[in-house]
């Protein structure tokens, strides 16, 4: 097994030099979906700041608002995605928000059995088409308590990612963790500007205002997205020669 693991990624290095212009598939929730008219709309998903972040690579965001594991897979929107993957592109995986749903029987997955042995068919089947999977935690919620602790809303899912990235050696990207460190750096107040908190008539694309503390506003999105780039160079993935200079200068924590 461990031959064929070998194998597969001497076949990746090969196939990687003759595909001038790879792809990087994004799937996953609304926190990493494009969201439309962006010129006006102040939400914003961190996966729709990655083009302006990257060079020389192809970008197609294919998360979706609302999407578990489950829901991604059940609508035929992984399918869709799995036609298109060639060897050498790559798949950015980030789900656990709405698995945790758990009054809705078509979105929830138990975080240690569904959950797990669907980022493990993820993972297979995009290695399959000689791509390669890199899993992420979710972002965490702007939830402070009375004593300006922020409070963890996602139970067991970001450890089951970790967990499968570890058994099945796949990069992972802890953004569970380095948004929980934005979040803290910027405070209980200050932090409100990261998500969406909107006052009546303040915002003509949301006349009534909005209190969100789980999507991002623009500025989240682009360090949320920021942050993950300089985590991919960190530990010296593939992607890293398509990440913008000035993205891994840019000091966030």
């Amino acid at each position: 097994m461990k031959n064929l693991f070998i194998l597969g990624f001497v076949l990746f290095g090969l196939i990687s030099m003759a595909q001038n212009t790879p792809t990087l598939y994004l799937i996953g929730d609304s926190t990493m979906a494009d969201k439309k008219d962006p010129e006006q709309n102040p939400e914003h998903g961190w996966g729709q700041m990655l083009p302006d972040l990257m060079e020389n690579i192809t970008i197609i965001n294919k998360a979706v608002n609302g999407r578990s594991t489950k829901s991604f897979i059940d609508e035929g929107k992984w399918q869709e995605v799995l036609n298109s993957l060639k060897p050498g592109d790559f798949v950015f995986i980030q789900f656990g928000h709405n698995d945790q749903k758990f009054k809705d029987s078509t979105r929830y997955t138990n975080p240690f059995t569904q959950y797990w042995h669907n980022l493990e068919r993820y993972v297979n089947e995009t290695r399959a088409k000689f791509a390669i999977p890199i899993l992420f935690s979710s972002i965490v919620r702007r939830n402070f308590n009375e004593y300006g602790v922020l409070v963890d809303t996602h139970d067991n899912y970001p450890l089951v990612a970790r967990m499968v990235a570890k058994e099945m050696n796949v990069p992972f990207i802890d953004l569970q963790w380095l948004t929980e460190q934005l979040e803290l750096k910027f405070g209980p107040e200050k932090s409100k500007k990261l998500h969406l908190h909107i006052e009546p008539s303040e915002n003509s694309y949301k006349p009534d205002g909005v209190e969100d503390n789980t999507h991002l506003s623009k500025l989240g999105a682009n360090l949320v997205a920021s942050l993950a780039l300089q985590e991919i160079a960190r530990q010296k993935l593939l992607l890293t020669p398509y990440i913008k200079q000035e993205v891994l200068e840019k000091k966030i924590l």
